[in-house]
């Protein structure tokens, strides 16, 4: 942790909706005047497209069928981890973009499926904003998650979670059901041995809940919508949060545990800015002290 140079660390898994959540970060950085430099998960893959696509089938062929973006290995921790100790101990750093389609392609000059070069951040921030797959991993090689100041994870109920990553992938990738199907799968055992255990470190968790039918994600013809959703938002030290003004601040809400208060799905975005603004605030104020 640094008090000088904080670090804000969002993650969640493919498709978990944490774009969303950092639309909301974005708004309260420029309703605040808080100036942020990110860098996205994407960037830290030790692989691109057809690398990727190469040691998947060394692996599938070897026996293993459980490597996928999601697993240590298929990332360069180390590396992200060595940002985090730049940026937390001069403010400096450096990133790279990996380019997802074709507007990215013309946006960066980079083919799909590739990285642009390594770049230096912009000078002067306030803060280091990272959404992604690992921003709170605690294993034998790394300890992100000592390092941010800040961190949220993004959750909602697995159901819901394949089903908004099967919709995204169909309609934005042009991958089918089954192709999508196969990827969770194999994601699956990096999921509950990578992924999960880092929601156990973060210090606000968001865990959108569908309050309709999502039995079979598999055939589901539509996303849940935020109106037919709950948000529960579990804080790891709920000491110094003001609940009974959030409650009375949201309407439709009420505390679950001491520590976990349910909102109206539609409530998702005013619950984020009433609780992370305040953190973010004593994060700028106290390295503009300092």
């Amino acid at each position: 942790m640094s008090r000088l140079h904080p670090i804000i660390s969002v993650t969640g898994s493919s498709g978990a909706g944490t774009s969303t959540v950092k639309h909301t970060f974005d708004q309260i950085f420029r309703r605040e005047g808080v100036k942020s430099v990110s860098i996205e998960g994407d960037a830290f893959h030790r692989f691109n497209r057809v690398e990727m696509k190469a040691e998947l089938a060394r692996r599938t062929a070897a026996g293993d069928f459980t490597f996928s973006h999601f697993s240590y290995e298929a990332n360069v921790l180390d590396e992200l981890e060595r940002v985090f100790r730049e940026y937390g101990a001069t403010g400096e750093g450096r990133t790279r973009h990996y380019v997802h389609d074709d507007a990215e392609a013309a946006r960066h000059g980079v083919a799909q499926g590739e990285f642009t070069d390594w770049a230096p951040f912009d000078s002067g921030s306030d803060v280091l904003f990272y959404e992604g797959l690992h921003g709170s991993v605690i294993n034998d090689e790394v300890n992100l998650a000592a390092l941010a100041d800040l961190k949220v994870g993004v959750v909602p109920v697995i159901n819901l979670e394949w089903i908004q990553k099967i919709h995204r992938d169909r309609a934005q990738r042009g991958y089918s059901t089954e192709a999508v199907t196969d990827v969770i799968l194999r994601r699956m055992h990096a999921y509950v041995h990578c992924i999960c255990p880092q929601f156990a470190e973060t210090d606000v968790n968001f865990q959108r809940v569908p309050v309709v039918d999502t039995s079979n994600p598999f055939i589901a013809r539509w996303i849940p919508t935020a109106d037919e959703s709950l948000v529960v938002i579990r804080f790891k030290n709920p000491r110094g949060i003001d609940f009974a003004y959030l409650t009375q601040m949201i309407s439709g809400s009420w505390m679950s545990r001491a520590n976990s208060i349910v909102v109206p799905g539609p409530k998702m975005d005013l619950a984020m800015q009433l609780i992370l603004t305040p953190l973010i605030e004593r994060l700028v104020s106290a390295k503009r002290r300092g």
